[in-house]
């Protein structure tokens, strides 16, 4: 393991939406992982964390998955996503093992070493501030994942608060659910519409240019609705403004993803 001299040897979980969606993430956390003082690893074995087969009660395929990132993922100090819906499901895994005590106690040992992003740079790293800056008044959506389960709030905004030029404007409702919520907009689409037509409602009326997360899911959902509205607002990542990522289209614009 890292000792005071060396390095933490981070293994970086880039995520399936990233990977297909927003390769831009992956390389901003890399960036800022390594300004942080972190050697970093991409394990090329790595695969879905298993959570749309969790979330639909399929634990037999969640529990394959869960292996397989586990094998992968061994023999690092850390594991880091920049997704706190990820990270929860890491977490989660040794609850996929009750009746196999050696997976288990493997699956526990991930799930302790599991960080999301910026809640890993804050308070493991101890990082205060970044080098970046950004030009724009933003504001942040807080998703229901890494808030209500990982406790991630005021990390984002700490280092946030360092970007020279940024101004942020708190959202209204800012904790409540943009309506994504995995698997929950593919089985109550109404309802997950109107949610997403509030929270963009709720950006609009900030006046930021730009709205920040932490989960691309929530991301693209927010970003696909302000773009059906005509909307002007961009959508990045958080860890895309706070590594200085920005030179390239926001989420939802022509070449910047999911069309």
């Amino acid at each position: 393991m890292t000792t005071a001299s060396a390095p933490r040897q981070v293994a970086l979980f880039v995520t399936c939406l990233a990977d297909l969606y927003r390769p831009s993430v992956g390389f901003a956390a890399v960036r800022l992982l390594e300004q942080a003082g972190c050697a970093v690893t991409v394990p090329e074995l790595q695969t879905c964390c298993g959570q749309p087969a969790y979330n639909s009660g399929d634990n037999a395929t969640a529990a394959a998955l869960a292996r397989q990132v586990i094998a992968a993922f061994e023999g690092f100090d850390y594991t880091v996503l920049p997704s706190g819906s990820c990270t929860g499901m890491i977490r989660h895994y040794p609850r996929l093992f009750e009746d196999d005590p050696a997976w288990q106690a493997r699956a526990q040992a991930l799930a302790e070493r599991t960080h999301e992003l910026t809640s890993f740079l804050v308070e493991v790293c101890g990082l205060q501030a970044v080098d970046a800056a950004y030009d724009e008044t933003v504001t942040y959506h807080d998703s229901c994942a890494g808030l209500r389960e990982l406790g991630i709030k005021h990390q984002p905004r700490q280092l946030l608060g360092s970007v020279r030029n940024l101004a942020l404007t708190e959202l209204a409702d800012a904790e409540v659910c943009c309506g994504f919520g995995g698997t929950f907009c593919v089985k109550y689409p109404e309802i997950s519409g109107r949610m997403v037509a509030d929270k963009a409602a709720d950006i609009t009326h900030t006046g930021a240019t730009t709205v920040l997360g932490g989960d691309l899911g929530c991301l693209l959902n927010i970003a696909g609705r302000l773009k059906a509205e005509g909307s002007a607002v961009k959508v990045y990542h958080v860890a895309e403004v706070l590594a200085g990522m920005t030179g390239h289209a926001a989420l939802g614009e022509p070449d910047g993803r999911a069309e």
